[in-house]
């Protein structure tokens, strides 16, 4: 009886064994650890309490928060604004997206997100939604990625701003977005880290250590909040909400020891 069930039992256990390999997936990839090399320091508004960045073509938009200050600007980065259109109170601005002649602006708390053209800012639509408003980018298929202070991207379509679907990237409290392709650079709020995320997946593929940028960090500034890709360059503009500076940066590999390249 023993020699005659002998045969069965092996190749069972075999064909467990291979299944219980067959069903492990190997874990993800550290997150790449990244610092900034800055290529040039520009002025910036020291009113600006920067919710949104975004270039489009030449021309980069700013939104900007606080209630009763909410503003959306237009013009050549470093110089003063050659559009500006404020927001009524107690209306708070969040973040941008500029999809060819419209844009959209978040509202923080208010409910609603603004569509506007982008030449003349003028407000078109307002379109409801549920939650707070915190970044907002798109990507090139047109698809909107906004985030909402959780660890959740959020997708929409970029005509209805209905939800298409969502990623859990694992860390709390995503504010500014930067779309570059299918990857998210989300600023991480009261922090000096930037995030490179997977929008497919919603892996972190890289943590980017700006903290360097402002330290100290003077009286009277806020958080590192605002990035905007420069259009034909791997490089970006990025700022803090009430900086007096600008930088234009390139994200690059961190040496062992090191928070910041460059100066």
């Amino acid at each position: 009886m023993r020699t005659s069930k002998a045969p069965i039992v092996w190749p069972l256990l075999a064909v467990a064994l291979l299944g219980g390999c067959a069903g492990t997936s190997a874990a993800p990839p550290a997150p790449e650890a990244m610092t900034v090399q800055v290529l040039q320091t520009l002025p910036h508004d020291t009113s600006a309490f920067t919710e949104g960045l975004e270039f489009s073509g030449t021309t980069l938009y700013e939104s900007r928060g606080l209630s009763g200050e909410s503003a959306l600007t237009a013009g050549p980065a470093g110089q003063a604004p050659a559009t500006r259109v404020a927001l009524p109170s107690p209306l708070f601005a969040e973040g941008i997206t500029v999809l060819g002649p419209e844009l959209w602006q978040l509202t923080w708390q208010d409910g609603f997100a603004i569509e506007r053209d982008s030449k003349t800012l003028a407000e078109l639509r307002r379109v409801p939604f549920d939650g707070e408003g915190w970044g907002l980018c798109h990507q090139p298929s047109g698809r909107l990625v906004m985030s909402n202070g959780s660890s959740k991207l959020t997708f929409r379509d970029p005509q209805t701003f209905a939800v298409t679907g969502s990623v859990d990237v694992g860390v709390d409290q995503l504010n500014e977005l930067e779309c570059v392709g299918d990857t998210v650079y989300a600023n991480v709020w009261k922090t000096g880290t930037i995030l490179r995320i997977d929008a497919r997946s919603g892996q972190i593929t890289g943590r980017i250590d700006a903290s360097g940028l402002r330290t100290p960090v003077e009286p009277g500034e806020d958080v590192l909040n605002g990035i905007a890709a420069i259009p034909g360059t791997d490089e970006f503009l990025v700022t803090g909400k009430l900086w007096p500076s600008m930088f234009r940066v390139k994200f690059v590999p961190a040496k062992t020891g090191d928070t910041q390249n460059g100066t």
